[in-house]
């Protein structure tokens, strides 16, 4: 069986990111354009499909005048059916959805401390 893999932004978990590998995950590091942490999410393609990306409102959330929106990220996801895993405390998440719109089903915004429980649920 192949081993599923896990983009993840900058300043993601430490812990959590050890939990998968120890679970027989991969992890890959993936860039919001702005950090250069991995590969820029905007360059994706089928080639690249991850089973889960993980990340903070801040790294999704970008400045007006940046390269790369929340929109991209969000477009980029459903194109090839990647879930994503926003990382909000639970009395945060009515400000994020009106920060981000009506994201798509491919998000879901978890607190902190459910986002282990979450991962491995999408992930089998």
């Amino acid at each position: 069986m192949a081993r599923k893999r896990i983009g993840y932004f900058d300043g993601t978990d430490s812990r959590f990111l050890t939990l998968m590998i120890c679970d027989g995950h991969d992890t890959i590091p993936i860039s919001n354009g702005l950090d250069n942490h991995g590969k820029h999410i905007r360059l994706f393609n089928e080639e690249d499909h991850l089973d889960l990306i993980v990340g903070y409102l801040h790294k999704i959330y970008s400045p007006e005048d940046a390269d790369t929106r929340f929109e991209d990220i969000f477009h980029s996801c459903m194109t090839y059916e990647m879930p994503l895993l926003i990382e909000v405390p639970h009395d945060s998440q009515e400000c994020a959805r009106a920060k981000l719109g009506a994201p798509s089903d491919v998000v879901q915004f978890v607190d902190p401390k459910d986002m282990l429980e979450a991962a491995r649920n999408i992930l089998g």
